[in-house]
């Protein structure tokens, strides 16, 4: 799969107070870029310090048929796919929190390569895990 990215922060979860405001203004900026792009989003987890309580690049994509994509997310990795409750405004949230909590208790080997959040266009949304 290949994705162009529009919009990027370097962020923490845990240690960054301004969090909620660059991830908010990034969408913002891209959703205003996409806004006639009808077709499946993204938001990328990559250049990963560490694990999920280290620094990671967030960004928003889209689908490239480019032959030099920004990112290439190759068909050879494994993922583990979360399904976002969406009827919660906290939906996202949870479904991280969940991951992390799998995490913590050993069922899930993260390999912390590219994860991504995958926006359908009839609301539906995925989290893909990569795994070892």
């Amino acid at each position: 799969m290949n994705l162009t990215i529009i919009k990027s922060v370097r962020t923490n979860n845990f240690n960054d107070n301004a969090i909620m405001q660059k991830i908010t203004e990034m969408w913002k900026e891209a959703s205003s870029i996409l806004k006639h792009h009808d077709e499946v989003k993204y938001g990328l987890y990559y250049d990963y310090e560490s694990d999920y309580k280290g620094d990671y690049t967030l960004s928003v994509a889209i689908e490239s048929s480019d032959n030099d994509p920004t990112i290439k997310i190759s068909n050879k990795s494994k993922y583990e796919i979360f399904e976002v409750d969406t009827s919660d405004e906290f939906g996202i949230l949870n479904a991280w929190k969940d991951i992390w909590r799998l995490e913590e208790i050993g069922d899930l080997e993260r390999a912390y390569s590219t994860d991504f959040e995958k926006y359908y266009p009839n609301g539906q949304i995925e989290i893909h895990i990569a795994i070892k």
